[in-house]
């Protein structure tokens, strides 16, 4: 692909020749956010821009806070693959992705610097703007791909984002003693959780067993909402974060 004029105005432009036409016409109404997961910020950089590796995003952020644009946002980046989100699979014809440079859990879950969360808010700010895009429509790879994927971490700072007016969030509830839900439990209990997190956006089997499945769905939960402790345990914190989470969206409230 020859350059383009990137959609915007903070980044530079490096054409990745991976992306196609978005399906149906479809419209960006979600970003999806990914760490490389790669050892060298340039390495990650040219996997992405390699016609071999079939894979891109439509952003890229360096761990300085410099933007680069690889595929303009009329077209569809092939970065979720297989993945799902509020029954839809064809997550790439519906989503702005960004890769951000972090070695990810394969090079010991480093921090993200300052200076690069700062810029994924402002590139995240523009695009909501520009995309009318809903708070909880701002996800991470393993809400669309649980199991699959863990990026970009338990240690991507969502809080502060959702502070920026970028994300959907509440206070994670204390983690406490009590009742709580784990693999090869079975009732009514089991499909109400499910039933919750079906209705959040996961792709959550509705059958009242806490399979390896439904254990996967409330780990990329918890690697989002309640990083504290990740450990596909729907104990109280859990359940009542989510809880919460569905009251104050504005299809449930």
């Amino acid at each position: 692909m020859t350059s383009f004029e990137a959609d915007y105005a903070g980044a530079c432009v490096r054409p990745s020749p991976n992306h196609g036409e978005r399906a149906d016409g479809r419209l960006p109404d979600m970003i999806l956010l990914h760490y490389t997961g790669m050892p060298t910020p340039d390495g990650a950089l040219d996997w992405l821009c390699c016609a071999e590796s079939q894979v891109s995003s439509h952003y890229f952020v360096h761990e300085g806070g410099e933007v680069i644009q690889l595929v303009p946002e009329g077209r569809r980046a092939w970065h979720a693959g297989k993945s799902s989100w509020h029954g839809e699979s064809d997550i790439n014809s519906l989503s702005i992705g960004i890769e951000i440079a972090n070695a990810g859990h394969p090079g010991g879950l480093p921090d993200y610097p300052k200076e690069q969360i700062a810029a994924v808010i402002e590139l995240c700010r523009d695009c909501v703007k520009r995309w009318s895009i809903a708070p909880e429509r701002v996800l991470g790879h393993s809400d669309v791909a649980p199991i699959r994927k863990v990026d970009p971490g338990e240690k991507f700072p969502w809080a502060e984002l959702h502070r920026a007016g970028i994300g959907h969030w509440v206070e994670p509830a204390t983690i406490t003693g009590g009742r709580f839900f784990q693999r090869g439990d079975a009732g009514q209990p089991v499909e109400a959780l499910q039933s919750m997190l079906s209705l959040y956006g996961y792709s959550t089997e509705i059958t009242g067993q806490f399979s390896e499945k439904t254990a996967g769905d409330v780990e990329a939960f918890q690697r989002h909402f309640r990083p504290e402790r990740i450990d596909g345990i729907a104990d109280f914190s859990t359940i009542d974060t989510l809880h919460r989470l569905l009251s104050a969206l504005p299809r449930y409230s």
